[in-house]
């Protein structure tokens, strides 16, 4: 025990700043006394997070708790203070809160998008961001990474998808986005049968309900229909192509097209008649009810809908 206060009393005397700053978060305004950032806690355009140099502490008014260096870290981390501790040691120099290098992406003007990192998904606003999708930080995991990127001169971190061309799908409860180049997401399995979904929380979606569907299914995350034209590119290499577009106009629109090319292509909108996609079905039915009824589609393709008009599977005779 005496060991780690020791630790604690050594890592207290770290410069928080610096710490902030090798963990790819820098102030936005600073003077003799305090520096001000945007919180790394979550996104936001006006900058909450403040650190008093004189006393080594930092305070975020927009979550109303502060703290020390170790605090920060088992906030940023979502760790033990004991994990905290071991990234703050000196033994370990190449301390930098897996941050990678960064990728310049060639934008045009000054809204370009600039990758700084990509972690696993770690911080707290983004785990709460996918309770309220009613997506797993397990699942969202399989397929996403947590992305911090910097635009207009300001910070921010989102769920990330990548694309077949490096560029990212970013999301956050305030902010919807992307990086050029912008494409189509694919995951393959090792399987020759296709899932086509249109926005990544869709595909989540299906993995929360049947979190076994990659030991039969390849991926396919069409980030906007325009893109439809390269997920044809790849119905050649299928068996069987799963679709779950969306239920407007345009969804329909793309769904009769997909059809047309495959006969063993099958439309399953209607398994969330009355939603717009799958993820609003997901958060507005409840889960285990819907949840069986998926299954039995996948598991007995040949069967129809077998679901009750208020969305739970009716027993069947």
């Amino acid at each position: 025990m005496k060991k780690e206060r020791m630790d604690c009393e050594r890592a207290r005397t770290l410069c928080l700043i610096t710490t902030l700053a090798r963990a790819g978060h820098f102030p936005v305004r600073e003077t003799e006394k305090e520096a001000w950032y945007l919180s790394p806690f979550r996104s936001e355009t006006q900058a909450s997070f403040k650190v008093n140099k004189k006393i080594n502490r930092w305070y975020d008014h927009g979550e109303g708790i502060g703290g020390n260096i170790i605090d920060v870290v088992c906030q940023l981390e979502n760790c033990t203070v004991s994990k905290a501790l071991k990234l703050l040691s000196t033994q370990n120099p190449s301390f930098s809160f897996h941050q990678l290098p960064s990728i310049q992406l060639p934008d045009s003007d000054g809204s370009k998008i600039k990758i700084i990192r990509t972690t696993k998904i770690r911080h707290a606003a983004l785990r709460q961001y996918l309770k309220s999708r009613y997506i797993s930080l397990e699942t969202a995991q399989k397929l996403c990474k947590e992305v911090h990127y910097r635009t207009k001169g300001k910070t921010y971190f989102a769920i990330g998808l990548e694309n077949v061309d490096g560029g990212w799908e970013l999301r956050n409860k305030y902010w919807k986005n992307s990086t050029s180049p912008k494409t189509i997401s694919i995951f393959k399995n090792g399987h020759k049968k296709l899932i086509i979904t249109e926005g990544m929380f869709d595909m989540l979606s299906l993995l929360e309900l049947i979190p076994n569907i990659q030991g039969t299914h390849d991926f396919l995350i069409l980030n906007s229909t325009a893109f439809i034209e390269k997920a044809l590119v790849q119905f050649k290499y299928y068996d069987q192509i799963d679709l779950f577009l969306d239920n407007d106009g345009i969804g329909k629109e793309k769904t009769g097209l997909l059809l047309k090319q495959s006969h063993n292509t099958n439309d399953n909108s209607h398994l969330y008649d009355g939603f717009k996609d799958m993820n609003e079905w997901l958060i507005g039915v409840t889960k285990e009810c819907i949840g069986q009824g998926i299954q039995d589609v996948f598991l007995l393709p040949q069967k129809q809908s077998c679901f009750a008009p208020d969305g739970c599977k009716e027993k069947i005779k």
